[in-house]
């Protein structure tokens, strides 16, 4: 088994909230994962300790990229907390980095275009 470190975009079916976590959780590697939704406590439930288990947890933007002074380091076998950036000194926390995107637009990490 190996894992790609590409940017991969999985597109899935899903029944409801609780069918797309776990299809999110069911995966061995756990860096960064996305959700798309308009409904805030779809956002929050996302985020918190029972929603996606990666150590960037992104809302409406992609999982490229993270925010340069945010907590950086994967969960399961893609890293063991925030061993790097600046919270290495909580590496035996269950924290993660939630940026929200309000808008319509699909904005890139950094402010970043490609155009």
């Amino acid at each position: 088994m190996r894992e790609t470190f590409a940017p991969i975009l999985y597109v899935m079916p899903c029944e409801d909230f609780e069918d797309a976590v776990l299809i999110n959780n069911e995966v061995s590697q756990g860096l960064s994962s996305s959700i798309f939704t308009t409904k805030p406590e779809y956002i929050f439930r996302w985020v918190g300790a029972g929603g996606a288990d990666s150590g960037i947890c992104n809302v409406n933007i992609p999982t490229n990229g993270a925010e340069i002074g945010g907590a950086f380091g994967g969960e399961k076998e893609t890293g063991g907390g925030r061993e790097s950036g600046s919270d290495a000194w909580k590496q035996y926390c269950r924290r993660a980095t939630c940026t929200i995107n309000y808008s319509k637009d699909l904005p890139l990490a950094q402010g970043i275009d490609f155009s």
